[in-house]
């Protein structure tokens, strides 16, 4: 071996061996320490991880963690140097250039980067989908050194989804995000009337996964010794009632997995569309409607943000218009005569 190949070795090495500190994001949100290494380290021995966070070389915000700690929106993790294979470190999804999506930016600037998420499109890949927001907007951007989702919004969702284009600026919504000073509202159509101006539904949650191996979130019930129920606060205001439908603005005070759904379907008011809470006959008649007045999708919109500029600390209010095939279904609606708005 030559001495400029052994120095090459030694450098990548090197490279291999340094310490990293992660920012938890929203894709790595709750999961377990472990299993959140074992993706990172595919290459490594899961006994040498274990031995890694039992002996305190792996911390969690500068704290000793255990191998059951789930991880939290924001935390630091720091990892210690690991002598790694090929194959083991972070994977980036490739994107082909015919497959990628032309994004509506509702605001950009040199730490965040604002979009209107289109429905049938996931946040970022994984469960069977090959690339998803993310993985889309870092292909269209390569010269781009940082970019993380801020939050998610559910694959049927669609509406303002924020990302930060600096760790800095991450770091700072994550502890907005943690303090309550993000204010998300969404649009929401249900079948049946709903008749309170406003409503607080304070209803804690369950997650769970089917016997199909597909991931539910339902309200919590007592005596659930293995599963501790998480706070899940939602405030609905009434903004246009029709005869069978009820347009809704929901304010989530809290940010849970399907927080508004399941909130709605508990309460007798399903959402339109919704495949997984919601009615599902009613959503087959729905699909089939009549020409361009038809939806076949759920009716949840993430149409108003507000939050701090990371950098400037200046409150910014973000707005996304619905969509055209859920202002359609709207105007067949009010064609149909409101009863109220």
């Amino acid at each position: 071996m030559s001495k400029t190949e052994s120095a090459h070795k030694k450098n990548a090495l090197a490279r291999d061996m340094s310490v990293k500190n992660l920012c938890v994001g929203v894709k790595e949100e709750n999961q377990r320490v472990d299993n959140f290494l074992f993706r990172c380290y595919r290459m490594v021995p899961k006994s040498h991880i274990y031995r890694l966070v039992r002996s305190g070389q792996v911390r969690i915000n500068g704290k000793r963690t255990d191998v059951s700690y789930h991880l939290q929106l924001g935390d630091n993790i720091r990892i210690p140097p690991i002598k790694v294979g090929k194959e083991s470190t972070l994977q980036k999804t490739s994107v082909k250039p015919s497959n990628l999506f032309a994004f509506n930016t509702l605001f950009e600037d040199d730490v965040l980067l604002v979009i209107d998420k289109p429905n049938g499109m996931a946040v970022h890949g994984g469960s069977g989908i090959s690339f998803g927001v993310i993985e889309q907007l870092r292909a269209q951007n390569p010269s781009w050194k940082f970019l993380e989702l801020v939050h998610r919004l559910d694959r049927e969702t669609s509406g303002i989804l924020l990302l930060a284009k600096k760790r800095s600026a991450l770091v700072e919504l994550h502890r907005q995000i943690r303090e309550g000073l993000m204010k998300k509202h969404y649009l929401v159509m249900v079948y049946g009337k709903w008749h309170k101006t406003t409503q607080h539904v304070k209803l804690a949650l369950n997650k769970f996964i089917t016997a199909t191996g597909e991931r539910r979130v339902a309200i919590a019930r007592n005596g659930n010794k293995n599963n501790k129920p998480l706070e899940a606060h939602t405030v609905f205001r009434l903004q246009k009632l029709w005869r069978n439908f009820s347009l809704l603005d929901a304010e989530l005070k809290t940010g849970r997995t399907h927080q508004i759904r399941v909130h709605l379907a508990h309460l007798g008011f399903p959402i339109i569309g919704d495949d997984k809470y919601g009615d599902f006959e009613l959503n087959k008649q729905l699909a089939k409607g009549n020409g361009q007045d038809n939806i076949s999708r759920m009716f949840l919109h993430a149409h108003t943000l507000q939050i701090k500029h990371p950098v400037s600390m200046e409150i910014m209010k973000l707005q996304a218009s619905l969509p055209e095939d859920l202002q359609r279904f709207v105007d067949k609606l009010d064609n149909d005569n409101p009863l109220h708005s």
